[in-house]
Order: structure tokens, then C-alpha cells, then sequence
């Protein structure tokens, strides 16, 4: 088997929930490839049925951290982190999922990219060609999608369990929240926030049995996937609501569309700040530069606003439906606006990279 040229120091984390023989075989593999690193493997609370697996990953070397209950997978990566950085200081960390699914080869793709790319996470990608799982295909088509449309990142595979991260931003990961599915969601969405770059590297695309092991549930789980989005537009909602109330109420006291648009926008922006900072964005900006970016992208809403209110109503649009139809499109605009400025840690973006191979085209936006 070809020797690989890992970076040095680095080690590899496998999260793990139930393996089979597949988790001494990565090992096994990991190890030929990449003699001398040190793997951590977590597990999740997989129980007695399982010890023997991790008593044959003890023997080949690996520390073994276990949970003494399941806790999911971002608990289980966490608990890997704070591994490596207890023992470990400043070694790079690649995540590999424990099923088999991410070749050698590819596991040394991310681990060589780690060493050109130090401001942020190396994601290894999947084209998804082939034989895919229809729900696999469907789920990460989606993620893709939403992901896209409330970041503008064109981000090829959000789900991806093969990262890379720089011994740098170890420490920001174990901030991050989620304990389980969502937690990788919601490192690219933080991630994105400090203005780190997100690299991506193309890796095959491999699902054994029809991606049986999986412990994905489709629902609960895509829930849990989709909660920074739904945190946003339960809050916009939420703002919406006494929005339009506020609207109408002002309306029908002062006749006037300029006074009542603008009395509702600031009590609803008021209360949309503050949700969205402490619950949304989590953003640890000072309020002084996070309200001053706020207010003036409320501002410019509130500009808009109106114009596409009197440029609807004017074309004989009921109010009700120009409102709405003049909310749902800014609500869009909104949330990519205070992801990428107002609520962003660092507002230096850096370039989100797409490979040829992965994504069909290369793609850097700002």
C-alpha cells in the first residue's frame, strides 16, 4: 500500500456509534498509510455489545474515549477535540466517520491541503455520482440548497464527515453549539461568521450496503440539521407578526402608510436584534459595532420596504399581499446580510473555494 505524505503533527478523530469491523479496517488502514499519528476514536455510548471492538482499537494504539451514553456526534467530536488538545497540543485534527465510507487516499488529500490552508476548515467533498442512496441524494441536495440561499456559499457537500480543522480553531470548535447531526452544520455556518476560509477537496464518493450503518434519522435529525435556519425564521417570524400587527394598528390610527411602515419596522427591528444576537447568530460582536451594522441594514430595508410597497400597491396589489410578498423576499436578504456583516465576528471574508472536480466549476465569492 502507497505511503502518503500526512503533514506533521496531525491527528486523526473517528467518531464512533455502534462500528462494526469497518472501524479496525479504517484504522488498519489509517495506520499503514500513516504510521506514527496518533488517532483518537470516541465512543458515543455504543455499550457493552461493542466494547471488544474498542478494546481491538486500544491494542492497535488508538486512545479510545468513551461516552457512557449515546450523546451524538457533534458531542462525540467535541469530546475528541478537547482530547487532542489536552494530549496532543497543536497537532491539525481530521475527522473521519467510522463506516468505511472515506478512502486512505482521500483522508491524505485533506490532511495535504492542511498544510496550504490555515485560516480555516478543509472540507473533503462528494460529487454524489453513481450509486447513490435516494435519501442521501435528496438530503445533501437539499442541505446544498438552503445552505446556498441563506449564506450564498456554494458549498458542494455540507454533510461531509471528512474535515480537516488547523490546530488553531480547535478551541472555537468546542464553542460551537449541537450535540448531534447539526453540530457539523453549524461549524460551517460559525465558521463562516469568522471570516475563515472554507477549502474544499473533491474525495469519491463511496456508500456501502445502500449507507445502512447510518445512524441518520431522517426526520428528527434533518430537524436538528436544518435548527440554525429555523432559529432565524422562527425570529423573523416572530418579528413579522408584531410587524404586521404594529402595521395595522398604526394604520388605522394615523391614516398615514410612511408613519405607519416606519413605527412598525423599529419596534419589530428592536425585538429581531435582539433575538437574533443572543439566539440566532450567537454573535460575540460588541453591541456598538453589531447595532450601528444593524441599524443601518434596517434602514435600508425600511427604504426598500416602502418602495416595493407603493410600486406593488400602485400596480393594484391588495396591501396584505404586497406586504407579505414584499417580506418573504427580504426576509431572504435579511438573513444573509446580518450571517455575512452585522453579527460576523470577522468582517474580512475570505474566499469559499469549490473544486473543479466536485462542483463543476470553480467558485470564490466574498
Amino acid at each position: 500500500m502507497a505511503m502518503y505524505p500526512f503533514p506533521l503533527p496531525l491527528a486523526v478523530l473517528i467518531p464512533a456509534y455502534e462500528p462494526d469491523h469497518r472501524l479496525l479496517d479504517l484504522i488498519d488502514a489509517l495506520q499503514l498509510v500513516a504510521p506514527g499519528r496518533p488517532i483518537v476514536v470516541v465512543d458515543d455510548g455504543s455499550g457493552p455489545a461493542h466494547a471488544s471492538l474498542f478494546d481491538d482499537a486500544r491494542a492497535r494504539g488508538c486512545d479510545v474515549v468513551t461516552h457512557p451514553h449515546n450523546r451524538g456526534k457533534g458531542a462525540a467530536l467535541k469530546t475528541g477535540f478537547a482530547r487532542i488538545l489536552e494530549r496532543h497540543e497543536g497537532h491539525d485534527v481530521v475527522c473521519v466517520d467510522c463506516d468505511g465510507q472515506h478512502r486512505p487516499a482521500d483522508v491524505a488529500n485533506v490532511a495535504d491541503a492542511l498544510r496550504d490552508h490555515r485560516r480555516g476548515p478543509v472540507l473533503g467533498v462528494r460529487a454524489f455520482t453513481g450509486e447513490v442512496p435516494l435519501r442521501s441524494r435528496l438530503g445533501n441536495g437539499l442541505t446544498r440548497k438552503v445552505f446556498r440561499l441563506a449564506t450564498g456559499l456554494r458549498i458542494v457537500d455540507t454533510q461531509t464527515g471528512l474535515r480537516g480543522y488547523p490546530a488553531t480553531i480547535l478551541p472555537h470548535l468546542l464553542e460551537v453549539p449541537g450535540q448531534r447531526f447539526e453540530y457539523e452544520l453549524e461549524s460551517l455556518l460559525d465558521a463562516q461568521r469568522r471570516g475563515m476560509e472554507i477549502v474544499q477537496v473533491p474525495i469519491a464518493t463511496v456508500y456501502l450496503d445502500g449507507n445502512e450503518s447510518s445512524h441518520f434519522r431522517p426526520v428528527r435529525d434533518s430537524i436538528r440539521v436544518y435548527l440554525p435556519f429555523l432559529r432565524f425564521w422562527l425570529s423573523s417570524l416572530g418579528a413579522f407578526a408584531l410587524d404586521i400587527a404594529a402595521f395595522f394598528v398604526l394604520v388605522a390610527m394615523t391614516h398615514s402608510l410612511v408613519v405607519s411602515v416606519v413605527g412598525a419596522r423599529v419596534v419589530s427591528a428592536a425585538l429581531n436584534y435582539l433575538v437574533n444576537r443572543s439566539l440566532v447568530f450567537r454573535s460575540t460582536a460588541t453591541h456598538r459595532r453589531a447595532l450601528t451594522r444593524y441599524v443601518s441594514l434596517a434602514v435600508a430595508l425600511l427604504v426598500i420596504n416602502y418602495g416595493m410597497l407603493v410600486a406593488l400597491t400602485g400596480l393594484g396589489v391588495p396591501l396584505l399581499i404586497a406586504k407579505l410578498t414584499t417580506e418573504a423576499i427580504l426576509a431572504v436578504v435579511s438573513y444573509r446580510s446580518q450571517q455575512a456583516r452585522v453579527f460576523a465576528t470577522d468582517l474580512a471574508r475570505a474566499p469559499v473555494v469549490a473544486p473543479l472536480a466536485a462542483a463543476g466549476e470553480t467558485h470564490r465569492s466574498r
